[in-house]
């Protein structure tokens, strides 16, 4: 699973750049990160959140 997250359907690209320049750059790097960590980053609201949140689902995947 190497989706990158520029390639999610509704997530913006304030949100995409805010998690590059985290170093996220994959549903993959995602995986059991810290959802409060990632609310705080620029571009990532409670959307992109919901994006991401049901993207790691469909792959057996969560955030913390």
């Amino acid at each position: 699973m190497t989706t990158e997250l520029d390639s999610l359907p509704g997530v913006g690209a304030p949100a995409a750049r805010g998690l590059s320049a985290a170093g996220y750059s994959s549903l993959k790097d995602l995986a059991d990160a810290d959802r409060a960590e990632l609310s705080r980053l620029h571009g990532v609201g409670p959307k992109a959140l919901r994006i991401i949140e049901e993207a790691l689902k469909e792959h057996g995947l969560a955030l913390r």
